[in-house]
């Protein structure tokens, strides 16, 4: 996906911005996706068809049916079940870890943005060292020392979003601190902690908001990678990725194992994919004036 253009908050504030984003079809469709995708995670906490924790092996491999939506697993647990019951680490992976790199990321990239010289170096070459280690890769690290689990797939994720969001965000603050109403405001005396929360941090929150959506899909892929090696959610809570690492070796016997995960984790990051390239357009005001 390509970078998001940078944003003003005033696009956030345009009086059509609701009326602008029905007709906008990517939006649309990927506000859908990800609604859906809140909505079964938010649906298991009341009812799911089956426990998604219980056995029952005389069961197994069955096919889909009106008793089991989407058949069973190779342990006889509802595969509707564990689909709506795993949406909840995927949404909890995403949240906790862009969380984190948007907390982390955004401090320091205002920070480098409002100081400059060699703090602003030491900060990017931090992100730089920071961004040789991949999720997957500092995941296997905290597992060696901590042991596997979802605790430590989050803090990996969370610690590979940071870069992401500390680049973005000096880049996109740096060019509001050239704009004159920065250089108005200082010559009126104001420092730059308060200009970085009068002004910078409002005019660059729409690119932020933009690259929230972007993150989260990628967590969600990140989760379901680790998970189907083993080093995210661990058993017996369901998750997508480890469902398709279960489903691997019935590839021949019950194919569908595999592909109503692969179709989970798929929609769900083509529905907030499309999410973000929708608000990139909206709130774009080039591209909400040409709309």
């Amino acid at each position: 996906m390509s970078s998001p253009a940078m944003p003003s908050a005033v696009a956030l504030t345009v009086p059509g911005f609701w009326r602008r984003s029905l007709h906008h079809r990517s939006f649309v469709i990927g506000a859908v996706l990800t609604l859906l995708l809140i909505a079964a995670a938010a649906l298991s906490w009341v009812w799911t068809p089956w426990s998604p924790y219980e056995m029952n092996l005389a069961d197994k491999l069955k096919p889909p049916s009106a008793a089991h939506w989407l058949g069973t697993d190779t342990f006889g647990r509802d595969v509707a079940s564990l689909l709506l019951v795993g949406a909840r680490a995927s949404i909890l992976v995403g949240v906790i870890a862009v969380g984190i790199g948007l907390t982390l990321g955004t401090a320091l990239g205002l920070l480098a943005a409002a100081r400059r010289g060699w703090v602003e170096e030491a900060i990017m070459r931090l992100t730089d060292f920071s961004m040789a280690f991949p999720a997957i890769l500092s995941a296997i690290m905290l597992t060696a020392v901590f042991g596997a689990g979802i605790v430590n797939a989050i803090i990996a994720i969370g610690i590979y979003n940071i870069p992401t969001f500390a680049r973005i965000t000096r880049a996109s603050a740096n060019a509001i601190w050239s704009r004159e109403y920065v250089a108005a405001a200082r010559a009126c005396g104001k420092g730059a902690f308060a200009i970085t929360f009068q002004h910078v941090l409002p005019n660059i929150s729409a690119v932020l908001i933009v690259q929230i959506t972007i993150r989260f899909a990628i967590a969600i892929l990140a989760e379901a990678a680790l998970s189907y090696l083993g080093l995210g959610t661990q058993p017996p809570q369901p998750s997508w990725g480890r469902m398709l690492s279960e489903a691997q070796t019935m590839m021949w016997q019950a194919p569908l194992l595999a592909v109503f995960p692969g179709m989970a984790i798929a929609l769900a990051v083509l529905g907030l994919n499309l999410l973000g390239d929708g608000l990139r357009d909206l709130l774009d005001p080039r591209l909400a004036r040409a709309r």
